[in-house]
């Protein structure tokens, strides 16, 4: 009776991983763009196409949602979860674009510093997913939020010291305000990893 609500090949955890592996390719994708200054355009047409990759994950994964009636987690978890993921991948692809766009060509060392903070925050949310899948390894799954939360609050650091440095040194008013947007959108990427890592942190308390 309820065999069409339980796909067998429907596995959410399989979704995460696609989706963040996405993610981190589209952070070093990034990293990339802001250590060199080059080939900006490029680079940032591939973000954008594997934003729509991600895109295209997260609907599958809420379409599976929608048809299966049995979840290895609430369904709620897995809504946020998938939501917070994909919101990561758009911050990143809206800072390359405020770049693109804008022409910025000079990278500041502070653009730098938070493209390093977003891949080890991706990596740390990358390995909390795999190890969410089985749930063992319960205190390496906690071990990473932390780490993330830690490195979110490194974000928040070199957002102020950006902007005050931006205020400081910067006499044109059109590059402070285009800049801003740029560290903004980076550092709500790492808001939305810390998202992820508390929602995590919910669930292993949820089955612990």
């Amino acid at each position: 009776m309820f065999g069409r609500f339980l796909p067998k090949e429907t596995s959410f955890f399989d979704f995460f991983e696609q989706h963040v592996k996405i993610a981190l390719e589209i952070s070093k994708e990034f990293q990339s763009l802001v250590s060199s200054g080059a080939n900006i355009h490029a680079k940032t047409v591939r973000i954008k196409e594997l934003e729509h990759a991600a895109d295209m994950v997260t609907h599958n994964c809420l379409e599976a949602l929608h048809k299966t009636f049995i979840t290895p987690i609430e369904r709620d978890d897995i809504f946020c979860l998938i939501s917070r993921m994909d919101d990561i991948v758009d911050d990143i692809e809206g800072a390359a674009q405020c770049v693109d766009q804008y022409k910025l060509s000079v990278m500041t060392p502070e653009v730098k510093d938070l493209a390093d903070v977003i891949v080890r925050s991706v990596l740390e949310v990358e390995s909390a997913l795999k190890s969410l899948r089985n749930f063992k390894n319960v205190v390496d799954i906690r071990k990473y939020c932390v780490n993330i939360n830690h490195l979110e609050n490194e974000a928040d650091k070199i957002l102020i010291r950006a902007v005050v440095r931006l205020f400081d040194e910067e006499n044109d008013t059109r590059l402070i305000i285009k800049w801003k947007e740029v560290y903004e959108n980076l550092e709500s990427a790492t808001d939305r990893c810390e998202d992820v890592a508390n929602i995590i942190e919910g669930v292993i308390l949820e089955h612990f």
